[in-house]
């Protein structure tokens, strides 16, 4: 009997633990929200969001808008939706980003989220210009 109980109590504390244990390279859940691990993320990363808007000045819907990072050059594309907003999330506070909206043969100016730009959330708004023929 004493046996059983004793095997009953190891695999269930094996068990608890098993469900614990994030698995190997990521962090563990947080104990509750407004976790340590939370905030210093949250003091590493920054968003950034914005409208696109076309020539009209009306949202563009469906309009391209490609953020660059410039140290990996990697880019990450966000179609707009009706109301022409865009948002990036989880970017890096030490980087600098281009970002460019594309819709329909128009396309905006090259804006730059620079590093020095310490605002947690950024709003950069970007207008839409018929391409010039040659």
């Amino acid at each position: 009997m004493k046996l059983r109980l004793i095997a009953l109590l190891i695999s269930g504390a094996l068990a608890g633990m098993a469900q614990q244990s994030p698995a190997p390279g990521q962090n563990p859940p947080p104990l509750f929200k407004g976790d340590k691990r939370d905030k210093e993320k949250e003091e590493q990363t920054r968003s950034v969001s914005g409208t696109v808007r076309g020539a009209n000045g009306e949202p563009a819907d469906g309009a391209v808008v490609q953020l660059k990072d410039t140290r990996t050059l990697r880019v990450r594309s966000y179609i707009t939706k009706a109301d022409g907003n865009y948002f990036f999330h989880g970017l890096g506070k030490n980087v600098d980003y281009e970002l460019r909206a594309e819709f329909k043969g128009a396309s905006s100016d090259k804006k730059t989220l620079s590093v020095y730009d310490s605002r947690q959330n950024p709003v950069i708004n970007l207008q839409l210009e018929e391409q010039k023929k040659n």
